[in-house]
């Protein structure tokens, strides 16, 4: 049963770590739903499907019980009912498995092709694009409060993100066996400033 794909019409190569997109009972699910409840109506069964997608989810968040030596940034391209508007979450705790919450009606959460964490989180009013990144180890307060500030400016903050923070994907890679090319530059840390 392929419970995992890549979201229609996307072309960048994802790790997919769970999604409850557009799961496809009648492709993907119902014959091995029908061979172990055949006593189910298919409607049940799909009800079933979505139970045991969801167990895949604490299923990943377990697997991704990573403790990170920083708090975890999560930028966030949110689509509101009145636009497009960005922000950001410290999770404080710096463990990737509180990457692995939300309270949007579908996710898909999913390491790029550039090491970085990504959910797509889909609502009512559109769509939220959300990146996670590890906080630097050496950043200071300063430095925390210049992105923030960027952020919620609406101001450009690549470089700052670049250089204060650091991609997730490596450790989730250790995880599931996948790896990523190394960027040029991944923080502050590998950088003369």
């Amino acid at each position: 049963m392929e419970q995992y794909k890549n979201i229609p019409g996307e072309q960048e190569l994802r790790h997919i770590i769970w999604s409850d997109y557009a799961l496809d009972y009648e492709a993907d699910w119902k014959s091995d739903l029908e061979a172990e409840y055949p006593d189910m109506t298919d409607e049940e069964r799909i009800i079933r499907m979505y139970e045991i997608n969801n167990g895949y989810l604490e299923d990943a968040r377990i697997d991704l019980n990573i403790q990170m030596k920083q708090p975890i940034i999560a930028f966030g391209d949110l689509g509101l009912w009145y636009g497009r508007r960005e922000g950001y979450m410290m999770i404080e705790s710096g463990n990737i498995w509180d990457c692995l919450y939300s309270d949007c009606d579908m996710n898909t959460w999913y390491v790029d092709e550039e090491g970085d964490l990504r959910c797509d989180a889909h609502h009512h009013d559109g769509t939220n694009h959300y990146l996670y990144r590890a906080l630097a180890e050496n950043i200071t307060e300063e430095q925390i409060y210049e992105l923030q500030q960027k952020i919620l400016r609406g101001k450009d903050h690549t470089k700052e993100t670049v250089w204060y923070t650091r991609r997730l994907g490596d450790e989730i890679g250790k995880v599931y066996g996948w790896h990523f090319e190394n960027s040029p530059v991944q923080n502050m840390e590998e950088m003369e400033l």
